[in-house]
């Protein structure tokens, strides 16, 4: 039986091994899906199997910078208790290192790697942290930044991690504050764009179009001269800047600058006496797009006495 890369990856979902025991497993057995799983397990492989079918929308967002290399990642388990235990913790904080040292070209070459300070690969490490903690663990993403100067943030205890990045010739420590005041700014508002220049045609067209609309419902802008209306949509134009664009955004730290965040860079980097340049962010929110499994035992009270 012929097995394909979808085959693949539902298995390493289903049992939280790696691609390739995974590709092996399927080779074994000819591409049958539940003996691969039994083919896992009895290699000892697979002993967390049954939790991997688990909803993991919980767990710990965690942003550091490990040797200047800049890293943040999200690992999920099943319940916020778990998010705050110590061996869950000191796992996050591991695969970050992990991430950092070996430079992975994606997930699947993370969960590839040796895990920081052992021979066991990230995979083998979640599936041990599974066995040991008694919940469904996962390593959903990372990111990180090997060049400039790179600053985490993580929110109330991890339920949101940012990295940002800045180009400069100043010192780390010179620009922890800015770097700082960036990422929370990043974490309370999540702006849509970093800059306008990045906001698509597309984008401003749905918007004028949104605009214009709301003028023709409005009795009192309807019957004003097109050129009118289309001078009052360039004004709205720069309030979606201010409201979904990080650097034309009004700083939430007024107590340290007040006006936008790109002034307060262009502040900052002229008391410094030096050039910096806000590069890229990362936001990692825990369980964001996930869908939480929602438990309703009225209904399933019920379909047991229908059953």
């Amino acid at each position: 039986m012929a097995f394909s890369a979808t085959d693949v990856k539902n298995l390493r979902e289903m049992t939280g091994v790696g691609m390739m025991d995974c590709k092996k497993a399927l080779v074994a057995t000819d591409g049958d899906m539940d003996k691969a799983v039994e083919w896992l397990r009895e290699k000892g492989m697979a002993a967390s199997v049954k939790k991997a079918g688990r909803v993991a929308a919980e767990g710990m967002a965690y942003a550091a910078v490990i040797d200047g290399v800049g890293v943040v990642v999200e690992v999920n388990a099943e319940t916020d208790f778990v998010g705050k235990n110590e061996k869950f913790v000191d796992f996050v904080k591991g695969v970050a290192a992990t991430a950092a040292k070996e430079n992975p070209a994606d997930l699947d070459a993370l969960m590839e790697c040796k895990y920081n300070g052992t021979d066991l690969t990230v995979t083998q490490q979640q599936q041990e942290m599974v066995l040991v903690i008694g919940e469904n663990i996962k390593v959903r993403r990372f990111a990180r930044y090997a060049e400039g100067v790179s600053v985490p943030y993580v929110h109330a205890g991890g339920k949101i991690g940012v990295l940002v990045n800045l180009e400069t010739g100043l010192a780390p420590e010179q620009v922890a504050d800015l770097g700082k005041n960036i990422a929370m700014q990043i974490a309370a508002l999540n702006p849509r764009f970093w800059d306008k220049s990045q906001v698509t045609q597309a984008v401003l067209d749905e918007e004028k179009k949104v605009m214009l609309a709301q003028m023709e419902n409005d009795p009192k802008m309807a019957g004003k001269p097109e050129q009118v209306r289309e001078k009052i949509v360039m004004g709205k134009l720069n309030k979606f800047y201010a409201e979904n664009c990080l650097l034309q955004q009004d700083s939430v730290r007024a107590d340290v600058f007040e006006g936008t965040v790109e002034a307060y860079i262009a502040h900052v980097a002229k008391e410094l006496g030096g050039a910096i340049t806000f590069k890229n962010a990362v936001r990692f929110e825990k369980g964001e797009g996930i869908e939480k499994k929602q438990e309703n035992f009225a209904d399933e009270i019920a379909s047991l006495v229908k059953g």
